[in-house]
């Protein structure tokens, strides 16, 4: 079993902590199969039928999770989990690998494994976990990692993939080592356009060459000061499931950019060609990367940045809240691509909108809470409706945005309670 060691806080954490830490995070954690009669089941709104909650335990470093598949493991956040914490807690931070063979094994130590940077650049490197942080200086940022087909259960027309409720993302404090700074480390070459990321994952990928699992970023986006290289998310060591040793942070981009298991950052002079740049991960070159069923011929691009969402924590939806008296009612929201500039709710089916106040601010790529306070003039049901919108002034939609893949859902939610 892999030895972590926790840290107080990360923000509060000195080099000498970072170090007892990567020392700590070694060795050889073997992912365990659930047991079918430990599981319990439960249903969710969407007519997808039921899916089991595996209890703590079934999967290493990991509580109860909603499971979606054993082999490679794709487990999701209990919904309770989110409404809970604004960081969502490691042990029930969603998980999602692509290949059945994923690995299932890391014997490192912090002063044996090396992630290698080279290509277009002048000084190829190695770097063990031990100088990535008695080197480089450790950063923070809270951001939040989202699947990018979040919700995809809730789509209609049904789409294939897995049938996620709203527990494909999690928000975390990630620290680490700035991405320009290893670049500059390393030196890069005139010729210098875009940087790709390898994973541990690639090795015995089911597609043709190249078989590596890579990803990649222009060069201005790879440098711009918030993408980086994490070793540590919620002040520990980040689990076996979600990355270890290293993962790569992209705020504000949808999590297929997020490279588990880091080894390899490759600098370019073309955006790539590999199968996870060219034919996966598309959608459609419009506003929420939107389309009607069945329609052909339509321009698709790369999924990139995230759009904002909002969501109701309390009152349960059917509650009953009294007439003419104050009812608190709370939730959270994000920005996406950049930070939260107001949460609004509707009362009229979306023809007025009021602001709700907004609780603290962990930054522009963070969860953040909000609350209204509602008087209700009229007995009978209500409907509420919460809109996201962020700083750049993208909003959700009314709408469901449907594409193929069940991509970017991101639609207004609502709220039914009963006044009485």
């Amino acid at each position: 079993m892999m030895e972590r060691v926790a840290l107080p806080g990360v923000i509060r954490a000195g080099r000498r902590e970072m170090l007892r830490m990567a020392a700590g995070a070694t060795a050889g954690l073997i992912i365990g199969r659930a047991r079918a009669d430990d599981r319990a089941t439960m249903t969710f709104p969407f007519a997808n039928g039921q899916r089991e909650i595996v209890p703590a335990g079934a999967f290493p470093e990991k509580g109860p999770m909603i499971l979606q598949r054993t082999r490679a493991p794709v487990l999701e956040t209990p919904w309770e989990s989110l409404t809970s914490h604004i960081f969502t807690p490691n042990d029930q931070f969603y998980v999602r690998w692509h290949f059945a063979d994923f690995p299932n094994r890391v014997e490192v130590s912090p002063d044996k494994f090396r992630l290698r940077i080279s290509g277009d650049v002048s000084r190829p490197l190695e770097i063990s976990l031990i100088d990535l942080v008695h080197e480089f200086e450790p950063v923070e940022i809270a951001a939040v990692n989202q699947c990018s087909g979040n919700s995809r259960g809730f789509v209609t027309p049904r789409v294939p993939g897995a049938q996620w409720g709203h527990g494909a993302m999690g928000n975390a404090r990630w620290t680490g080592v700035r991405l320009r700074d290893l670049l500059a480390r390393a030196g890069l070459k005139p010729s210098a356009t875009h940087v790709a990321f390898r994973s541990l994952e690639d090795k015995e990928s089911p597609f043709p060459p190249p078989l590596h699992f890579e990803k990649t970023l222009e060069l201005d986006h790879a440098r711009d000061g918030d993408v980086m290289v994490a070793y540590a998310m919620n002040g520990e060591p980040l689990p076996l499931l979600n990355g270890y040793p290293l993962r790569l942070v992209v705020p504000g981009w949808y999590a297929t950019y997020w490279v588990k298991m880091l080894s390899e950052i490759v600098v370019m002079d073309h955006p790539g060609t590999g199968f996870w740049m060219a034919t996966a991960y598309k959608v459609p070159a419009r506003p929420n990367g939107a389309m009607q069923p069945g329609e052909a011929n339509v321009p698709m691009v790369p999924i990139s940045t995230m759009t904002p969402r909002s969501f109701f924590t309390t009152p349960a939806a059917g509650a009953e809240i009294p007439y003419g008296r104050p009812t608190l009612i709370q939730g959270f929201a994000f920005g996406g691509s950049s930070g939260l500039r107001s949460v609004t709710l509707s009362l009229d089916h979306g023809r007025t909108w009021r602001p709700a106040e907004l609780g603290e601010d962990y930054g522009s790529y963070s969860f953040r809470a909000w609350r209204f306070v509602l008087t209700p003039t009229a007995r009978g049901p209500c409907r509420l409706l919460v809109q996201a919108i962020n700083a750049k002034g993208e909003q959700q939609p009314l709408a469901v945005n449907w594409n193929p893949g069940g991509f970017m859902y991101n639609p207004v939610e609502q709220l039914t309670l009963s006044v009485v």
